[in-house]
This record gives C-alpha cells, sequence and structure tokens, in this order.
C-alpha cells in the first residue's frame, strides 16, 4: 500500500523553468557557434549568462525543496506559539507554515488564506491545500479561506500570530501591500505576534507595522534561502 507523501510545490515554477530554458538555450548557442560577436556582446558573454541562469534556477529549487523547510521552522520558532493560539497563515499555497503551525496546536485553530494563483506556486489549488492537511493530519485544526491578503474578512483582534512567507511582493501595487499590512495588523490581537518573510519590500513592511504602533525587528537570511530573504518580526502593543 503506498502512503501519500506531502508536496509543497515549486515556488514561481514559470520563473525557474524560463531561467533553465534561457540558460540551456544559450549554451546551446555557444556550443554550435564560434566566438563572434554581435554588436557589442560576445558569444563567450552568452556562455557564462547561460550558466549563470542555470545556477539561478538550481538554487530556486533548492530552496523550494530543502531551503523552505528550514525557514518554516524558523518561522514558526520566532512566532512562540503555546498551543492555545488562533493562528493566521497569509498567502498559505499548499500549507507549508499553516501545517507546521497547526503541529504546535492543542487546542487552538490555524486559519490560511491564499487566491490560490498557479504562477505563484505550483499545482497551487485549495484541493491540494486540503489533500496535504489530511495527510498531515492537521485537518480538523485548520480552516481554508479563499480571501486575499489585502481584504480579510476575520474580526478585529482575532489572530494571536500571523505568519507570511514570500506572499505579499505578488501584490503589485504599493498602497494595496501598505493595506495588506494594515489589514495584519487589525485582525492581531493586543500582545500577538507577525511574523512575516519576503526576499523584498520588507523594509516597506517594517514601517509600516512601526507606524502603527507596533514593536519591530527585522532579520536578514542568505545562507538556506534563494533568493536571500527578510524577516519581519512585529509584535503588537498589550
Amino acid at each position: 500500500m503506498s502512503v501519500a507523501k506531502v508536496d509543497y510545490g515549486i515556488d514561481a515554477p514559470g520563473v525557474v523553468r524560463n531561467l533553465a530554458l534561457c540558460g540551456a538555450a544559450l549554451l546551446i548557442i555557444r556550443g554550435f557557434t564560434a566566438t563572434i560577436r554581435i554588436g557589442p556582446v560576445s558569444i563567450v558573454g552568452f556562455e557564462w549568462t547561460g550558466i549563470c541562469l542555470l545556477v539561478t534556477a538550481g538554487l530556486m529549487l533548492l530552496y523550494s525543496k530543502v531551503g523552505k523547510m528550514r525557514h518554516r521552522d524558523r518561522m514558526i520558532r520566532m512566532a512562540e506559539l503555546k498551543g492555545n493560539d488562533e493562528v493566521l497563515d497569509v498567502g498559505t499555497g499548499r500549507g507549508l507554515l499553516l501545517i507546521a503551525a497547526a503541529k504546535k496546536l492543542s487546542t487552538g485553530h490555524a486559519v490560511g488564506i491564499d487566491i490560490w494563483k498557479a504562477s505563484d506556486l505550483s499545482k497551487n489549488l485549495r484541493e491540494r491545500t486540503q489533500q496535504n492537511l489530511a495527510i498531515e493530519g492537521v485537518a480538523d485544526r485548520c480552516e481554508l479561506v479563499d480571501a486575499p491578503a489585502e481584504k480579510m474578512q476575520f474580526a478585529d483582534g482575532r489572530f494571536d500570530a500571523v505568519l507570511s512567507n514570500m506572499c505579499l511582493h505578488n501584490i503589485p501595487e504599493k498602497a494595496e501591500r501598505h493595506k495588506a499590512c494594515m489589514e495584519i495588523v487589525r485582525v492581531l490581537k493586543p500582545g500577538g505576534t507577525a511574523v512575516i518573510s519576503d526576499f523584498k519590500n520588507t523594509s516597506n513592511y517594517a514601517r509600516a507595522f512601526k507606524d502603527a504602533g507596533l514593536t519591530v525587528s527585522r532579520k536578514f537570511y542568505f545562507a538556506d534561502t534563494f533568493f536571500p530573504v527578510s524577516i519581519v518580526n512585529a509584535r503588537k502593543p498589550a
């Protein structure tokens, strides 16, 4: 009897595919072409560009399969869950953070919200997330909600902890990203903690939280993530 395995998908699959294809194409061109110049650009430059693109694609795959598990555990530790918490995972995808948080809960409850865009994560479907919850045995402690980060329908001060990894940068407009930060502040309980990770815009998130009165710290990580990321840790005053 086969045992179902949890699959948390590949982040930005289209980007990974395009990097790999472009890198491979440049190396193929170099392999069949003598060293010539096209304007100011040498074909030798194409070769090194191709190698860089393939390495970037490989590092992104490595993060999706290994690095983000370690990064998830780091974020869960920073959330300091006690077991009876109400937890929100913003941009839950296929449940990476949601499941890890739920495993820390005894009487608590975890909610994951997403709009499940395929461009953000491979096979990014609510049904896939629900399947992962069942495989990991945490479905009874979790709830999935279709909702954008910038327009949540939760009551003020509902959650003890809000988590989010590689989500908010997908919101194209700066004003809308700020609105998402304000929604996180709104649904966070007094004394609650938000742990928000991203590879860009984190200084803006930190500033938004600080302006809203939260105590904020930001730390940069690069050893086991790609692209390098920062984690914003924001605590709402009690």
